[in-house]
């Protein structure tokens, strides 16, 4: 899948000075954590509260709730993105492998932000098609290079494989261990097995 010109790091603006790119950050991280616990029924003020800032330190860089929505589902995206980079010097096999048991957590935090993003945007919203494009681009050179090296079967394509981790991370176990061994199940499936 190509990307698109517009990245996700330029749907968001981040603060420039560094004392503001602190609290940017501490906000950024209390509601990453708040999100996770309470969902959406997280209230603004508690999300200050927990980050150390006043409220009005939030709304001088959040003005809204959707817009600290938005920056903490394109930072989760910038992660999984970074982490594929990370990643590209690994044994391919093993590099596509942490990469998927990463996406699959990331699922966990995505699927509680998008509920509530699409309180606010439609489900073809630029924010989610540059997302989107983002982690297919920076997923799709981890497979390309466990396909080149002949431990991947080559007839999947990195559309196939993210659907089917997005399924699996949708499985309603209650344990994330039972939703981590069906991926691995799943995932060895994709090893390349010469017939003969």
């Amino acid at each position: 899948m190509s990307t698109t010109e517009t990245s996700p790091q330029s749907l968001i603006v981040r603060p420039k000075r560094a004392d503001a790119r602190r609290n940017y950050e501490k906000v950024l991280t209390a509601a990453r954590e708040a999100f996770a616990e309470g969902g959406e029924s997280t209230a603004l003020e508690e999300i200050a509260r927990r980050a150390g800032v006043g409220i009005g330190t939030l709304y001088r860089n959040f003005p809204n709730r959707q817009a600290l929505l938005e920056a903490l589902y394109v930072e989760e995206v910038e992660a999984m993105a970074r982490s594929a980079e990370e990643l590209g010097d690994a044994d391919p096999w093993e590099a596509l492998n942490a990469w998927f048991g990463r996406f699959i957590s990331y699922i966990g935090t995505k699927r509680a932000l998008m509920a509530e993003l699409q309180n606010y945007l439609g489900a073809d919203a630029e924010l989610f098609r540059v997302c989107r494009a983002s982690l297919f681009g920076s997923g799709e050179p981890l497979l390309k290079r466990a396909q080149d090296a002949g431990v991947v079967r080559p007839d999947v394509t990195i559309a196939d494989v993210i659907q089917m981790v997005v399924g699996i991370a949708k499985i309603p176990s209650g344990d994330m261990k039972v939703n981590e061994r069906i991926l691995q199940i799943a995932v060895d499936g994709l090893r390349y097995s010469p017939e003969g």
